[in-house]
This record gives C-alpha cells, sequence and structure tokens, in this order.
C-alpha cells in the first residue's frame, strides 16, 4: 500500500490518525452459534492470528477472555445479555442508531495504559447479506477487523474479503498490511501520521520477503 492508502485506513471521522494493535495474547470467547460453528469459528481466528504472527492463549489473567464475539438475530437481543452494560457502557443507546443505520456490525475496543488494544468486543447482526456468508469467511473478516484499530471508514468502499474460485480470501494488501503492523521493528500504538510512511515501507519489504 502507498502511504496515503495507509493513511485512509487509520485516520478516523474526527481527522485524527489513530493506530493500535494488540501486544497481550488473544483469548476468543464466541456466543449465539451451535457448536459445530464454533470450531470453525475458532479456527479461523486462530488462522488469522497466526498469520500476522500474533499469538493466543487459554486465558487471560486479567480479564479471562478478552475478544468477545456476539453474534445476534437482531440488535435488539443486546438488550437480553447479561451484564452487558458493565462490558460495554452505554451499548444499549447505540442500538437505536444502529438499528436506523441497519448496520450488521459494531466493535468496541479497550486499551491498555499506553494505547495498545486490550479487548475487543465485537457484535455481529445474523441478518442480510451476512447470513448467506459461510461461518469461515464472516469470522475470517471480523477477526481481521478486529486485530487492529481500523477507521470506521476503511472498509465502507471496499471489504476486507475478495471472491475466489475456492471461496472468499483476505485481499492481499489487507494481509500485507497487516503482517506489516505487527512487525516488532513499528510501535504497537502509533498518533502520527508519518507511521504511515513507516508502514507502508514495511508492506513492501513483507511483498519483497514473500514473493
Amino acid at each position: 500500500m502507498t502511504p496515503q492508502e495507509v493513511q485512509h485506513h487509520f485516520t478516523h471521522a474526527d481527522g485524527s490518525y489513530r493506530f493500535a494493535r494488540w501486544v497481550r495474547p488473544i483469548v476468543p470467547v464466541v456466543f449465539g452459534v451451535e457448536e459445530a460453528t464454533l470450531a470453525v469459528i475458532k479456527g479461523a481466528i486462530e488462522a488469522m492470528v497466526a498469520t500476522v504472527g500474533h499469538r493466543l492463549a487459554e486465558t487471560d489473567p486479567e480479564q479471562g477472555a478478552n475478544l468477545f464475539l456476539f453474534f445476534l438475530r437482531d440488535w435488539s437481543e443486546i438488550g437480553g445479555i447479561p451484564e452487558m452494560e458493565g462490558l460495554v457502557p452505554g451499548i444499549m443507546a447505540q442500538v437505536p442508531r444502529l438499528e436506523a443505520a441497519g448496520a450488521d456490525q459494531y466493535r468496541h475496543f479497550r486499551f491498555e495504559a499506553d494505547g495498545a488494544i486490550r479487548a475487543c468486543i465485537a457484535f455481529v447482526r445474523m441478518g442480510g447479506p451476512l447470513a448467506d456468508l459461510p461461518a469461515a469467511d464472516l469470522t475470517l473478516a471480523l477477526a481481521a477487523q478486529s486485530l487492529l484499530l481500523w477507521s470506521d471508514q476503511a472498509f465502507r468502499d471496499r471489504p476486507a474479503l475478495v471472491a475466489t474460485a475456492e471461496g472468499a480470501v483476505l485481499r492481499s494488501d489487507i494481509a500485507a498490511l497487516l503482517r506489516a503492523a505487527y512487525d516488532p521493528a513499528l510501535p504497537a500504538v502509533a498518533r502520527d501520521q508519518s507511521h504511515a510512511l513507516r508502514l507502508s515501507a514495511r508492506t513492501i519489504a513483507h511483498a519483497l520477503g514473500n514473493s
């Protein structure tokens, strides 16, 4: 990706550049799916985490789990989840906005003291186009979007996945950007747009290394 393309993916609606990745191991927990689907979802998460060179764990010593995935039929179901306001303060106030916008996903991040991602709580409304997506494809996209603090504009025009004859796969430029973002030579948190220059250079270095 060019520096301008990288910058677009991490420049938020208020105009600020905000990049963050995980430092602690990721511990996923999934709600609202059948047992057979659960294995597919966890397999997709494991594959995505391995792709970027990060790691999973069985438990988070402070939080138990830190990547929460809730699959819903309708946004109103959030109100029936016990202690949800404690997990995501103000979530019920978001429900009317999500319903009005016809949204199919919502993510809430918590951060470490230095700004790295501490936890992600993601909600997926399984209606509309998402209802027809295979579980593995849906989770691949969801995992990719949960591994970094992306801009709210990042995937508005182009989704993270692309269709192939073998099924949906992560776009090659997004895969390269994710791998570069987890390069230990780069910081886990950035607030200056000059970071996009370094990240762009790393995507090229990773592409050359894999060629």
